[in-house]
């Protein structure tokens, strides 16, 4: 059977539509609804974001879609309509077809949609041999074709490749090609490029948006990160405990937001022009509901600020059209009575630190690791792995110095050596003019160990289950040698919740029972136990929901107000980083390629790394428009880094220097202005006409955008991606399909 021959489908009709759907999961304590009365459609070659915290029902949407919510995951009442016909009416082996040809989806962790026992080729070929009268041959050429359109190097290697032998980036990338293989009509996105480099994730959201565009295919695209759903989306759907709260246009939602809880999101997140000192983040108070205990009428009523007792709790609420707006809904009985313009209120703010004399002062540090031939045996050549060569910063008393870079250029081996879990093989790191970077942590005492402490970025890792959180921080407080009896370390541990704002009685409980925003709260409670003078805070807010990313930002930065601490902020998202620091490190393949104030970073001239990172952060803000530049390939292997300047192989302003200046010689360290430095052999002249990446107000509303005069600026090849990709899919410009509106 092939996906023309199932009965029933309509090419006219929308592609999805989601009817007054409700799905609930039954487990021995009862049902959970996850899912109320949720509605959608989803027009032939649109494309509609599902947006909202963890726990809002986004994913079951996805799952319910698919008809794939396992044993315990049933659809209690409504309908799932593709192309017309209902998903729940279809036969076994319909739905089986409907999965693998008709509708695709890429989940969050790829892992979970490769087989770890099977190369790369097997399972990519798989798709087309099993949906397709193709043969073997033309299957594996396709499968090459598709791997090469997403941007994944050396395809003949990857395709003889394992999962397990991959980065996590290119075995997301190996699962959206083969999402892509089977050509759908309708695409699943859940959180697909969460565990990308902000570069990596700028290529394939564009090739994932082109090809959608090219091959007709609508999208259902799942994120937390509002301004990838601006970059991809035409419409967006607000979720809220189960429920859509907003829906509308892009430009509606973003710009004329008629929910509350829209509003909350958009005012926890760094837009252009949020200062930390001036306009800090508003974070949404409070938790979600859970889905058995919603209460009656706005689920969103307890976080509200705008709620009314008697109004707002009396019944349930409907969606409802916004005046003067075809299709922009809201699920708020107050819209048309509330001040949209009106600023939020913000809690009175202690005064700002300035920054203090030097803390950390590291110069000319390296670090080389070396690494047999023979990994498992140990023999053969040994080679040297420079993970960090000639780093030099300072970071002064109060000050946040942000360490920003995509993954392997070096940012966590920093770290380590600073913590004392690795040791420096030259230069020197000193702490309040101690060197410790030869010293491991198992030979520092105390003192040092509670001076420089850590925040890592995944807080779900860092608590040991079996402990209850009050524990864990007396732990600590012994380590450091903090308080002469136990009741002191008790009421230090006390006052250390106190300090990251959570009730006292959590002392009690287990991690098990903490959300991910509450255990990051404790993370920092126990870096904050022994009064560090320096806090490494790794990735601390990526893996925590908008909402809960403000409030854990807003609580580094009160405590760091209150104790004059020196954080060290080490982050791949320059939104935040350009929130929260004061002065920002760029870091390259072990380089430091460009460092200075966060104003001087943030604006020309730029190193060009700098300035490929900050064309690709998304930005949720219609008013802003940012040059496209698309790096090619991945960052080089620190085992054999190029000749040169280590940026060189994948530069695009290399053709402005003259002759091979940038494959021979690594380029001095310059200064452009007080404390702005560059790692770069660009003309000074070339420096100074460098534009704004970011501009704000560039465009009118409504103009449009000459998005393949800048493609062609900026040097990017998709059209090539692009026809690479329509051979992989056996797809001729004749048959191309029509394209539906909104």
């Amino acid at each position: 059977m092939t996906k023309t021959e199932i009965a029933g489908l309509d090419p006219n009709a929308p592609v999805l539509e989601c009817r007054n759907l409700s799905l609930s999961y039954f487990t021995r304590s009862g049902e959970i609804p996850a899912v109320v009365n949720f509605n959608m459609t989803v027009m032939p070659g649109e494309a509609v974001g599902l947006v909202g915290e963890s726990g809002c029902g986004k994913s079951t949407v996805a799952l319910g879609v698919m008809n794939y919510m396992g044993s315990t995951g049933k659809v209690v009442s409504g309908q799932i309509l593709y192309k017309g016909r209902d998903i729940l009416s279809m036969t076994p082996e319909e739905t089986r077809q409907i999965r693998g040809s008709e509708i695709a989806m890429v989940y969050q962790e790829p892992m979970a949609s490769l087989n770890p026992s099977m190369k790369i080729a097997n399972q990519l070929m798989e798709v087309p041999l099993l949906h397709e009268d193709v043969t073997r041959h033309e299957a594996r050429q396709r499968s090459r074709d598709i791997l090469e359109a997403v941007r994944l190097p050396d395809p003949d290697r990857i395709m003889n490749s394992y999962p397990h032998q991959l980065s996590g980036g290119q075995q997301q990338r190996v699962v959206i090609a083969m999402a892509l293989l089977s050509k759908p009509s309708l695409l699943l996105l859940d959180e697909p490029t969460t565990a990308l480099d902000v570069t990596v994730e700028a290529s394939i959201v564009d090739l994932v948006r082109d090809l959608a565009a090219e091959f007709g295919t609508s999208m259902v695209y799942i994120s937390h990160n509002l301004g990838l759903i601006l970059d991809t989306c035409d419409r967006i759907n607000v979720m809220y405990a189960g429920e859509a709260v907003e829906f509308g246009t892009v430009d509606e939602v973003f710009n004329k937001m008629r929910h509350p809880y829209t509003q909350g999101l958009f005012r926890s997140i760094p837009l252009p022009g949020a200062d930390k000192n001036v306009s800090p983040l508003v974070p949404i108070r409070g938790q979600l509901p859970l889905p058995q205990e919603r209460p009656l009428g706005c689920n969103f009523q307890d976080r509200c600020d705008h709620y009314v007792a008697g109004w707002c709790d009396q019944s349930d609420i409907d969606m409802r059209p916004v005046k003067g707006q075809i299709g922009h809904l809201s699920r708020c009985m107050r819209f048309n009575e509330i001040d949209w313009a009106a600023p939020p209120q913000i809690e009175a703010e202690t005064a700002r630190s300035e920054a203090g004399d030097i803390v950390l002062d590291v110069k000319d540090l390296k670090k080389h690791y070396q690494v047999a031939a023979n990994v498992f045996l140990g023999a053969g050549e040994r080679r040297t792995v420079k993970a960090n060569e000639e780093v030099d910063l300072v970071a002064r008393q109060s000050e946040t110095v942000a360490i920003v870079g995509e993954s392997g250029c070096g940012k966590s081996t920093l770290a380590k050596v600073l913590l004392g879990l690795e040791t420096a093989t030259q230069g020197e790191a000193k702490l309040n003019g101690q060197v410790i970077s030869n010293t491991p942590v198992q030979a520092r005492g105390p003192e040092t160990l509670s001076s420089l402490q850590m925040v890592f970025q995944n807080p779900f890792d860092t608590l040991n289950p079996s402990q209850s959180v009050g524990s864990q921080i007396v732990r600590a407080l012994e380590k450091f040698g903090i308080g002469s009896t136990d009741a002191d370390r008790e009421n230090r541990m006390l006052e250390l919740l106190d300090l990251v704002k959570l009730p006292r009685d959590f002392a009690k409980r287990m991690p098990r029972q903490l959300s991910g925003g509450q255990k990051q709260r404790i993370g920092i409670a126990r870096a904050f136990a022994g009064n560090p003078a320096v806090v490494v805070a790794d990735e601390p807010v990526s893996a925590l929901d908008v909402s809960v990313q403000a409030a854990v930002s807003q609580l580094l930065m009160d405590i760091q107000n209150e104790h004059q601490t020196t954080l060290l902020f080490i982050s791949h998202d320059l939104s935040i980083v350009r929130y929260l620091s004061d002065r920002v490190v760029v870091m390259y393949l072990g380089h430091v390629v460009e460092q200075g104030s966060t104003e001087q970073v943030f604006s020309p001239p730029y190193h060009p790394y700098t300035e490929a990172l900050l064309s690709a952060v998304p930005i949720a803000d219609t008013r802003v428009k940012k040059k496209r530049i698309i790096l090619d390939g991945d960052i080089p292997s620190a085992l054999n880094p190029p000749s040169g300047c280590p940026f060189q192989t994948r530069c695009p302003r290399k053709a402005q220097v003259e002759g091979d200046l940038c494959e021979t010689t690594i380029p001095p360290m310059r200064t452009l202005a007080d404390s702005h430095q560059i790692k770069c052999h660009l003309a000074q002249s070339i420096l100074d006409e460098m534009e704004a990446v970011i501009q704000i107000d560039a465009i009118s509303e409504g103009e449009p955008q000459d998005v393949a005069a800048e493609d062609a600026a900026s040097g990017t090849a998709k059209g090539g991606l692009v026809n690479r990709a329509k051979r992989a899919l056996g797809i001729e410009d004749k048959d191309k399909p029509a394209v539906g509106s909104a």
